[in-house]
């Protein structure tokens, strides 16, 4: 006999995580795929995810027309961690003389050697290698390396799946977009009617942006999103900044939106190009009930900046400059930098710089708290 576990968050499942079950049933001969939504993944133990039931119910959802595909909720029941081994182990129990296959994309391959007991793992169980969005000789090297580690060989199935991410899909229900183009139609109508990753009032917000603008937000939250995790943020705050971030960024002086807003003074007559941050708080506060104060603050600086900025700060502050769509003259060395660590100061300090570099050159007004932002985080570093 021979059986598949197919193991992952599935926050939520998406279209390419039927795909690849599909090939894996197919191109390993598989007598059963066990589909298996984690508990609490080892690697993101600080992320919400959405509720077990919903996760279980939407995964139900979306492989039920995969006739050998089965939905497990043995990781889930089990609570706590959930380490690969000991469902490895489980398995093992269940199945003593099967022969049977762990299906990992070609970023978890990479990350094995950290996973808790992998010799203990290929003892058990063979990796069935999907490749995601890879170059074509991705396989030889990765092949050279995880035999001269392991000494073992892994599977590849014939497939090059998609740049689809579940992130992403978070953003885009956050933003309240239909979801059936990346998610398979049963699961992407439970989803969307539970509305666990909904971000209130943020549809209409966006719909106060002209669309290449709102198309600039979604950008934003997609990157703030992803960078998130690593740096400790909570997912939903991130996406909450970033979608609201420039909800000012197109009202007309005389919109309702903004009846009693007034630009800070503090820091002396604020330049037009800067506005919309602190209008953007504002309407987000009045207009569209954004209590986070941490939220209101990352949307009143995203274009300024200010000295000892939060986490949150920092990330949205950058994420609106290296969102895909941005191409200007050192974009790629920022966009490395703020991969780069657990911290975005150095990033941060090097956009700043960059920033006041570019408007001396073209001659634009210079915001003070803008120049006292960088010298705060120049004297830091």
């Amino acid at each position: 006999m021979r059986i598949g576990v197919f193991g992952g968050s599935f926050d939520p499942v998406h279209v390419e995580h039927t795909r690849l079950a599909q090939v894996a049933i197919d191109g390993l001969g598989l007598d059963k795929l066990f589909v298996m939504p984690a508990h609490t993944p080892p690697h993101k133990p600080w992320r919400v995810l959405a509720p077990d039931s919903m996760r279980l119910e939407a995964c139900r959802l979306a492989f039920a027309e995969i006739p050998k595909a089965e939905v497990s909720d043995y990781e889930i029941s089990q609570g706590g961690t959930s380490y690969t081994y000991l469902t490895c182990r489980h398995f093992r129990k269940v199945y003593p003389d099967a022969e049977i296959f762990w299906l990992v994309g070609t970023d978890m391959l990479r990350d094995f050697p950290t996973w808790k007991n992998p010799r203990e793992i290929l003892e058990i169980v063979t990796l069935a290698v999907c490749a995601r969005n890879e170059r074509a000789d991705w396989l030889e090297n990765e092949r050279v390396a995880f035999t001269t580690l392991f000494g073992k060989e892994f599977a590849v199935l014939p497939y090059n799946g998609a740049d689809v991410s579940s992130t992403k899909i978070r953003v885009l229900a956050g933003a309240g977009m239909r979801l059936t183009e990346l998610v398979p139609d049963n699961a992407a109508e439970y989803i969307e009617e539970k509305g666990w990753y909904e971000i209130p009032r943020a549809k209409e917000a966006l719909a106060l942006e002209k669309p290449e603008r709102r198309a600039h937000s979604i950008r934003v939250a997609q990157l703030a999103a992803s960078r998130a995790l690593s740096l400790k943020i909570p997912e939903k705050k991130a996406i909450t900044a970033a979608l609201f971030h420039d909800c000012a960024k197109n009202l007309p002086d005389r919109s309702k939106y903004l009846d009693g807003f007034s630009p800070p003074t503090a820091w002396g007559e604020v330049p037009s190009k800067v506005v919309h941050q602190f209008a953007g708080a504002f309407v987000a506060r009045q207009s569209f009930g954004v209590k986070d104060e941490e939220v209101l603050s990352a949307i009143a600086y995203h274009t300024s900046a200010r000295p000892n900025m939060s986490e949150l700060e920092k990330l949205i502050f950058l994420a609106d400059m290296l969102e895909e769509g941005r191409n200007y003259e050192g974009v790629d060395e920022l966009r490395r930098l703020f991969w780069k660590g657990d911290s975005l100061d150095e990033c941060l300090k090097t956009a700043l710089s960059e920033t006041l570099k570019f408007l001396e050159k073209k001659g634009g007004d210079i915001y003070p708290l803008t120049k006292t932002a960088y010298d705060f985080y120049a004297d830091k570093a």
